[in-house]
């Protein structure tokens, strides 16, 4: 009786694979299938590799099943005696070489679409930072490029456990890349700091971001819509920081995009030579420091010392001018503190600067100007 219940199982268990129950939650644990050309292409080759190792997994573990049931020595089986048969090693060298051809040549087709970025009709450098990411729209007229960083949208009270946190939790940010839809777009992946890596999930697109290296990635998007991604390289302490956010629009709303950023850049620069009054400064800068200074230093300026000093009473906030601008613009060699030179225009570090400066109880009194940090980066330059 126990034999044949045991035995009874061995029969029900592939049955209940096969039935609806087990496959109930297939699509959320199977990779997706995306919204491109290539990403599909990429599902189609997961599944035939991933249908290869199941065909080969079933008749590898059923002839262990059957020789183990009808060959046990229970039962009286006397083991063959052979050896050094140059049939089955010839078999068994065959079969696998034969496998591995059948799944090389859709492995090969695939992989080189996937590296062939060339005839792109937008081109887009990726930049990895600690721990945000920045976009600039290339051309070939540098005064029509259109830069910006990306930074968390979620508030640190969510993230903190202070406050309900939000659908897309750690997923939204501040400023998405937009693409038009049916476009070719190249995306020129790199970083300043650490290694990091551009992953989109329905692009298919998982490049790494490597200081000093430039690594190709393209996409083209079928379907309006939003789709997300993140920093998929473990590149610090808040490396579940680093969203990707793309909104995918149709050719007109994109060109609306375009002319509005460049109309926002237009009216940043021209406000850099114009007098601050220290009430700008401090709301601009609080307003900065939260979307880059916060997630190291905190929100009330206190960090976490000692790999994120604190700002309160101490150090570069609270020393020389001179010794701060010098910080908050060209970092600091060999720590976490990054330059952001690239990441912030001449008005929101002479506002950061001047927030930290007179923020927390510092009451330095000191302001810096725009022009004045505009001078000393085209004097470095």
């Amino acid at each position: 009786m126990y034999k044949a219940k045991r035995f009874g199982w061995l029969i029900a268990w592939p049955l209940l694979l096969i039935s609806g129950v087990a496959f109930a939650g297939w699509d959320d644990v199977n990779m997706r299938q995306g919204v491109t050309e290539i990403s599909r292409r990429v599902y189609e080759l997961h599944m035939i590799i991933f249908s290869v190792c199941v065909v080969i997994g079933v008749v590898v573990f059923g002839a262990m099943i059957v020789s183990m049931l009808m060959h046990r020595k229970s039962l009286g089986v006397k083991p063959a005696e052979f050896h050094d048969n140059t049939k089955i090693e010839i078999i068994w060298t065959v079969i696998p070489i034969v496998i591995l051809v059948v799944m090389a040549v859709p492995a090969t087709i695939t992989l080189s679409a996937m590296y062939d970025a060339s005839d792109s009709d937008i081109d887009i450098e990726v930049r990895g930072y600690q721990w945000k990411w920045q976009y600039t729209y290339l051309d070939e007229d540098p005064a029509k490029e259109i830069r910006f960083t990306s930074n968390l949208l979620t508030p640190p009270e969510e993230y903190n456990n202070l406050a309900p946190k939000r659908e897309q939790y750690l997923l939204d940010v501040d400023n998405p890349i937009v693409i038009p839809v049916n476009k070719r777009v190249r995306f020129l992946v790199t970083a300043e700091d650490v290694i990091h890596s551009f992953w989109i999930p329905d692009f298919a697109v998982k490049k790494d971001a490597i200081p000093g290296f430039v690594h190709e990635a393209w996409t083209v998007v079928e379907e309006p819509g939003i789709y997300r991604g993140q920093c998929a390289e473990l590149c610090g302490a808040y490396h579940g920081f680093m969203p990707i956010e793309v909104h995918a629009v149709e050719q007109d709303e994109y060109d609306a995009w375009i002319e509005q950023k460049r109309t926002e850049a237009l009216a940043v620069y021209e406000t850099v030579g114009k007098e601050w009054t220290m009430e700008e400064l401090m709301a601009e800068g609080e307003r900065v420091y939260l979307q880059n200074c916060a997630v190291c230093h905190q929100a009330n300026g206190e960090g976490l010392p000692p790999a994120f000093p604190s700002l309160v009473g101490v150090g570069v906030s609270v020393g020389l001018m001179d010794d701060h601008i010098d910080v908050v613009v060209n970092g600091v060699p060999g720590s976490a503190m990054q330059s952001f030179r690239s990441l912030l225009n001449p008005a929101e570090l002479a506002a950061v600067i001047t927030y930290e400066r007179n923020a927390w109880g510092n009451d330095m009194g000191d302001l810096v100007q725009p022009m004045e940090i505009n001078e000393m980066i085209e004097a470095a330059q």
